[in-house]
């Protein structure tokens, strides 16, 4: 009895053991499961986090360690173990948007709203979110190309913001976008044509911007709320736009009377005989029985009436010959006063004009003398003299202003000595000051600089240059085509180029401390970016150097000559020394060795200026030794060494820079002067690497100012790494 007493015991403890081992190892295997958030979507919140400064309000948010979906962080919402939503608006946030956004794949709503996030949109947004809100920040920049990928997108507010320049033509892809929201920014410039294609829209906000050009691009679209108020809208408002049931469009330029009715005539469909049916008079019945062919000699014509129309019709034959003389002689003349040389055999330009012009006097003269023109894209057309005497007649959308050459005389004294403040491969650039007190800089391209073709192609590079806008980049502002001049209108940069203020010793230069030469690398970078990686096609510069990089008065950097490889110089003409020493100090080497130049040359060239930044030294030197005259050869060997790298540094700088800043971009210049292109980085990733080294110096700052007795708040412009 006592034995089995003890061996139901010994089974009890054996049971209740092996229950208390199952449940730890259950809830340990739980603890497994649950603590595993995706490493991408991890880093990605850590490096936000970062960028916003590690606020306080984002509670249980941490910048290194940590798990989104287990332990509760503030606005974090998952799915298994990806994060699917962000929702963290009206928080007080203050700082950017960091360089990782793009690493959160499954991020389907992303709201930010209603904070103080400053500097521009990243161009690696989350690929596959639904619903993005930036509203009420103080974002500046444009709208990123990488929208234009984001094709799930369904709700997007850009809201009461600085975001300025033309509203990228992004929207091609986005079928299911019902909600967009532009207002209350500084945009500008017409409606880009790919809102056309935005099938599923419903509400469009763009009130409150600076918006030009006319509203047709709308029509067809299912709005039902749709607000323009407060922007420079012109022409007439689309009939089917007023039956919207939510439309506001005051504070525009709009026509006042209602937009004209159809044309009378509209040509049939190619293919389809000209006569209208419906408009044909009737034929003429014959009475049951009778002969249709003999008809009734009481129904049939009389000889008086027959006459009639005999003369009548001969008088109308007549009056069209002498039409058509006069229209030829007419279109003739014109030819001939268009083109002193024509060439035998081809049809003129002008006699398909008035061929046009016949078809339009077909029309009853009542009808289209009461019809007003419709309201057209301002489209610039242009005629110019090249130099073998022929007329190009040039049509393409010019956003820049067409200037005389009296009126840049004017503003240059005549092109005065004292007013030149450069001189390049084109011509020379002088100031200019307008009667409106505005100060601009005029680039005068030498005609001896251009080939023919070239010449003849100057108003589509102008056309092209126009388009570009960023706020790294010198707007062209205007233009000047006539009595054989070629002249470029810039905006003027008042503090000089870099390449002034590294190499000529004077009280400016001790302005370019550490930090603002990394804010002047990554402004020209982004420059750089935007050219390569959102201009479609991509824009190579070709003439990536410090001279062509100008500072403003809090020395911002605007990179110059953006657009201008489409007038490249004439290579028959000389070319000074000292052009040519500013060319081979930063050309690539695939660029000397065959003349390939693509933009993986203008990153080597890029790297060039970024060690004039490092080192204050010419890219290339013949008053040192021989050895350090180039400068990449010099220093490339020398950029993953300590000890040599803190011996390179430029002295202007006294000693005041941050060590591991210094080495960081050192690594970011090693990539960028590679000799083979294919090893070289792509602009986007020489950004982030940029933005990432200036976030690191953040952070440092703050922490080391926590640690103190006091805080001390140091500007964004003005962080530094310690070291």
């Amino acid at each position: 009895m006592k034995r089995n007493t003890c061996k139901q015991d010994t089974i009890s403890h054996t049971l209740l053991l092996v229950v208390i081992v199952a449940v730890f190892f259950n809830s340990s295997l739980v603890v497994v499961v649950e603590a595993n958030t995706d490493p991408n979507d991890l880093q990605a919140l850590q490096v936000l986090y970062s960028s916003l400064n590690s606020p306080s309000q984002l509670t249980n948010w941490k910048s290194n360690g940590g798990d989104p979906c287990n332990e509760s962080w503030k606005g974090i919402t998952c799915q298994g173990t990806s994060v699917v939503s962000i929702q963290i608006p009206d928080l007080g946030l203050n700082g950017t948007l960091g360089y990782m956004l793009n690493g959160l794949t499954s991020l389907k709503n992303l709201d930010m709203s209603g904070n103080n996030i400053h500097d521009t949109i990243p161009y690696q947004l989350p690929p596959n979110l639904t619903s993005l809100n930036f509203a009420k920040n103080n974002i500046s920049g444009n709208i990123p190309y990488s929208i234009a990928g984001m094709v799930t997108l369904n709700y997007l507010n850009l809201s009461r913001n600085s975001l300025s320049q033309t509203i990228g033509d992004v929207f091609t892809n986005h079928s299911d976008l019902a909600t967009l929201d532009l207002s209350s920014n500084n945009f500008s410039g017409d409606l880009p044509p790919s809102f056309s294609l935005l099938t599923n829209l419903s509400t469009l906000h763009l009130q409150n911007n600076q918006l030009s050009g006319t509203l047709n691009i709308l029509v067809g679209l299912p709005l039902t709320n749709l607000n323009v108020a407060k922007n420079q809208f012109n022409g007439w408002i689309p009939n089917e736009l007023l039956s919207i049931p939510n439309f506001v469009y005051d504070g525009n330029s709009f026509a006042n009377s209602p937009a004209p009715p159809p044309p009378p005539y509209t040509p049939p469909p190619p293919g389809r005989s000209r006569n209208n049916r419906n408009r044909s008079p009737p034929r003429s019945r014959t009475r049951p029985g009778s002969n249709p062919e003999n008809g009734d000699k009481k129904k049939g014509l009389t000889t008086g009436a027959i006459i009639g129309i005999v003369i009548g019709s001969s008088l109308a034959v007549l009056f069209a010959l002498v039409a058509l003389v006069f229209c030829f002689r007419r279109g003739k003349g014109k030819e001939i006063a268009a083109r002193p040389s024509p060439s035998p055999g081809s049809l003129p330009v002008t006699d398909i004009v008035n061929m046009e012009v016949q078809e339009q006097r077909a029309k009853p003269a009542a009808a289209v003398a009461d019809l007003k023109p419709p309201p057209t894209e301002k489209v610039t057309v242009e005629r110019i003299q090249g130099k073998n005497g022929s007329v190009r007649r040039v049509k393409s959308p010019i956003t820049a202003t067409s200037y005389t050459v009296a009126a840049l005389q004017t503003s240059t004294n005549s092109f005065s000595q004292e007013n030149l403040i450069g001189e390049g491969s084109l011509g020379r650039v002088y100031r200019a000051e307008f009667p409106n007190g505005k100060i601009m800089a005029i680039k005068k391209i030498d005609s001896a600089a251009l080939s023919l073709q070239e010449e003849d192609n100057f108003l589509e590079a102008v056309s092209n240059m126009s388009r570009l806008r960023h706020q790294n980049i010198v707007a062209l502002i205007g233009y000047c085509a006539e009595h054989g001049q070629r002249l470029l209108v810039y905006d003027h940069v008042a503090n000089g180029s870099l390449h002034d203020m590294l190499h000529f010793a004077d009280e400016r230069s001790t302005l370019l401390t550490w930090n603002a030469r990394v804010r002047v690398a990554l402004g020209t970078a982004r420059a750089l970016e935007y050219l390569h990686e959102v201009c479609l096609p991509s824009v190579v510069h070709r003439n990536f150097k410090s001279a062509n990089i100008l500072l403003d008065e809090e020395l911002n950097p605007h990179l110059s000559d953006c657009g201008l490889a489409a007038l490249n110089p004439n290579t028959e003409r000389p070319v000074s020394s000292t052009q040519m020493v500013g060319s081979f100090g930063y050309s690539a080497p695939e660029f000397a060795l065959s003349g390939i130049y693509t933009v993986k040359s203008d990153v080597y060239s890029f790297g060039v200026v970024m060690l004039e930044l490092l080192t204050g030294r010419k890219p290339l030197d013949s008053s040192r030794m021989r050895s350090e005259q180039s400068l990449v050869r010099w220093a490339t060997p020398q950029l993953h060494d300590i000890d040599a790298l803190s011996k390179m540094v430029d002295p202007a700088l006294n000693g005041m820079y941050p060590a591991k800043s210094l080495s960081r971009f050192a690594d970011i210049i090693a990539l960028c002067v590679q000799p083979e292109p294919e090893f070289r980085p792509p602009m986007s990733e020489v950004v982030q690497a940029l933005v990432r080294l200036m976030q690191r110096a953040s952070v440092v700052k703050r922490r080391s100012s926590d640690e103190s007795a006091f805080t001390y708040k140091t500007p964004d412009h003005e962080t530094v790494d310690m070291p």
